[in-house]
């Protein structure tokens, strides 16, 4: 996953750093910016990789978000910018982190209009979410509240138009590409398909969030 020339009219890796997209953010941090969350993935993915061999030397924190990778605590910035120019992560390195199951009972207020958007039934709507493997892009919104992506592009659903004033935890939801689960009871806009038991954040736990970015998920069907 070094930088080398590739023949013309090759298709680059889905991470390939872009010029110009290394950026200083103070003495011991760099900011990537990325064309979209499968690049952040790839990249995220790859310097995971790269931290336990060493190649990094000291990093603190490696925070990705939709369209970044924030490396902060980095001992030899100039080091890491240099290997970060010439890295050239792939969809592999993002589909590395550890398998999650989450079983889920499709039984979400939103989920008839989901179908609907989708043109289905609802069990196949509920096919469809179980279909794909996610991957968590990045954390936001609240503490555990992980953005997922595998979803096909095809069935992004908006969100929906008067948020809820309280969304229960574990609710298991869509808005445009990702798929979320909601740790903690919260206001929300997001379009509920489903709930699922499983603790998402637990202080006692290391770490506290059970859906951390890279980790990758399966949706399996529940009953009640």
């Amino acid at each position: 996953m070094t930088a080398g020339a590739g023949a013309a009219g090759a298709v680059p890796p889905v991470g390939a750093i872009p010029a110009g997209a290394v950026r200083r953010a103070g003495d011991r941090a760099l900011l990537v910016e990325l064309p979209g969350t499968a690049e952040v993935a790839a990249l995220y993915g790859w310097l995971r990789e790269q931290r336990e061999a060493g190649a990094l030397g000291e990093v603190g924190e490696l925070v990705p978000a939709a369209r970044t990778v924030l490396l902060d605590g980095v001992a030899d910035v100039d080091a890491v910018a240099r290997l970060l120019r010439t890295a050239r992560p792939t969809a592999a390195e993002a589909a590395r982190g550890p398998l999650l199951e989450v079983p889920t009972v499709y039984d979400g207020a939103d989920l008839a209009e989901v179908a609907a958007l989708w043109g289905v039934s609802e069990e196949a709507a509920v096919r469809i979410h179980t279909g794909p493997e996610y991957t968590v892009a990045f954390c936001g919104f609240a503490p555990g509240f992980g953005y997922l992506t595998g979803l096909p592009a095809r069935y992004e659903v908006p969100r929906r138009a008067t948020p809820r004033s309280s969304v229960p935890a574990g609710s298991v939801a869509l808005a445009g590409p990702y798929t979320g689960v909601y740790p903690h009871p919260s206001p929300g806009g997001w379009q509920l398909v489903g709930r699922t038991a499983l603790p998402l954040w637990d202080t006692d736990r290391d770490p506290p969030a059970l859906l951390a970015p890279g980790a990758r998920v399966r949706f399996t069907a529940a009953r009640a």
